[in-house]
């Protein structure tokens, strides 16, 4: 017979992803009694072991084998070398055991339970867990955090199970070579896994549902972006809707709805993510997720039962780990009963779309300020006129900066080249900062290191600086 066991918490928190450590650690940190729940072996979450780590971790170690085979010093030896993706992958597996063990740290240095399984509310304060042996725990909360993630949507009459037809998860644990692939769906998984598995020498065809990449980026970025796919090889077709997929057993043939049918090795499905709402009893709470499984949450993170919060992917945009991480901090300040702003303090949230090479961006698009009539002016740095960038041999790229034409506040900057994503972070310390110290100046009057990328700002502020005269 299965055995039961009760708990009593101030917080119970589902999920150990980013989001739910950070509800956790702030909550605990705060004198609160808290539990977690995990229902995988380990923890972390989608983002350690499904998503953010081991396909970043996937994509550096592609780089590397890029870089040597494109070193001359090694090719005037004769060395080169080409490794299969399942070997490329040991490399993440590495980062993935070093990121459970450090997190595991956390809770086990703060006293924090894990209890393994997966739960459902009985009510609105009681939780059970179910591990996969039987065994049960009961968790009476007096609040709880919802911090379970996403995955994968997986459309009806797809064959996932077909050992040549992938999601994000599953593209992760493939174990043999393949040449060719169609990505269906052009989002950012879509446009990260198109431009890693070209850096591969692979064929690749990327299939958008919409009219340009990436749409909610700056233009100059999109076109940017499409531009070097389309020079290093991917074929990207726009404005195709799928009709049908035919797993075959020498690949996959994908029909669209304008008559074209595409066959390659594999297929990568990437349109779309699911927030994992399901099996916990949330109806019977009085919240309901919507079509794609995501919660609503008002700007303290609290769904339709105030004392039930939920962060991170569950509740859709920006579905970013950085985010949820916040988001879940912020959630538990509020349990506490502080107001440390809710969701306004996430309202300059950096994009890092780890590509070849990588964007981000923060603030506002050209299209946006035109849209709301705002007096704007562009500053640009070309990386092939920074030194670091010629020293390093990463040269493709830029740095954008939009700023307000007469009291020359920066409104939005956008970066595309190697290491946008940490390059982005010097332009939004100073966007966070109050009026009027959020100012073109900074970038004029501050002395960078030289060389270095943060030069760029340094150029792309002095030449939006003098457009205005």
């Amino acid at each position: 017979m299965a055995e039961t066991s009760e708990h009593r918490f101030d917080v119970v928190v589902i999920g150990t992803g980013p989001g739910g450590e950070g509800a956790a650690m702030q909550s605990v940190k705060n004198g609160l009694s808290v539990a977690v729940v995990e229902r995988d072996p380990t923890i972390g979450g989608s983002c350690t072991h499904r998503g953010t780590i081991p396909s970043k971790a996937l994509r550096y170690a592609i780089f590397q084998m890029m870089e040597a085979n494109n070193n001359p010093l090694f090719r005037e030896d004769g060395v080169s070398v080409d490794f299969t993706i399942p070997q490329l992958r040991r490399r993440a597996r590495t980062v993935i055991d070093q990121q459970v063990k450090m997190r595991q740290t956390f809770y086990d240095r703060n006293d924090v339970p894990v209890f393994r399984g997966s739960a459902k509310f009985l009510d609105g304060h009681t939780l059970e867990v179910t591990e996969a042996s039987g065994s049960r725990s009961v968790l009476q909360g007096k609040t709880v955090v919802i911090a379970t993630g996403s995955r994968p949507y997986r459309p009806e009459g797809v064959d996932f199970n077909h050992p040549r037809v992938f999601d994000s998860d599953k593209i992760l644990d493939v174990d043999f070579r393949f040449h060719s692939i169609t990505i269906y769906g052009a989002g950012v998984i879509g446009c990260e896994y198109a431009s890693m598995l070209r850096n591969l020498e692979l064929k690749v065809n990327l299939v958008n549902q919409r009219d340009h990449l990436l749409d909610f980026l700056d233009e100059e970025i999109v076109d940017a972006l499409s531009y070097h796919l389309r020079d290093r090889g991917v074929l990207i077709r726009h404005r195709e809707t799928y009709q049908s997929v035919e797993p075959c057993d020498d690949g996959v043939i994908l029909s669209l709805q304008s008559g074209k049918q595409l066959k390659t090795d594999v297929l990568l499905w990437a349109a779309g993510r699911t927030g994992n709402s399901d099996g916990m009893g949330l109806e019977a709470l009085g919240i309901t997720p919507d079509s794609r499984g995501n919660l609503s949450v008002n700007e303290h993170f609290q769904t339709a039962v105030p004392h039930i919060y939920a962060v991170g992917d569950i509740i859709g945009f920006p579905a970013l780990a950085s985010a949820a991480y916040t988001q879940g901090r912020l959630a538990a300040s509020h349990i506490l009963g502080r107001d440390d702003g809710g969701k306004s303090l996430l309202r300059l949230i950096p994009t890092g779309i780890y590509t070849s090479p990588e964007i981000s961006s923060i603030g506002q698009t050209e299209r946006q300020l035109t849209e709301s009539k705002v007096p704007y002016e562009v500053g640009h740095a070309h990386f092939k006129s920074i030194a670091r960038a010629q020293i390093t041999g990463r040269a493709i790229g830029m740095l954008k900066l939009l700023f307000h034409r007469e009291t020359l506040e920066i409104l939005g900057i956008h970066c595309f080249g190697a290491n946008a994503s940490e390059i982005i972070h010097i332009g939004q310390a100073i966007m966070a900062q109050p009026v009027p110290h959020n100012t073109l100046m900074y970038f004029i009057n501050t002395t960078f290191n030289y060389p270095t990328m943060a030069e760029a700002y340094r150029v792309a502020a002095l030449n939006g600086y003098n457009r205005l005269f």
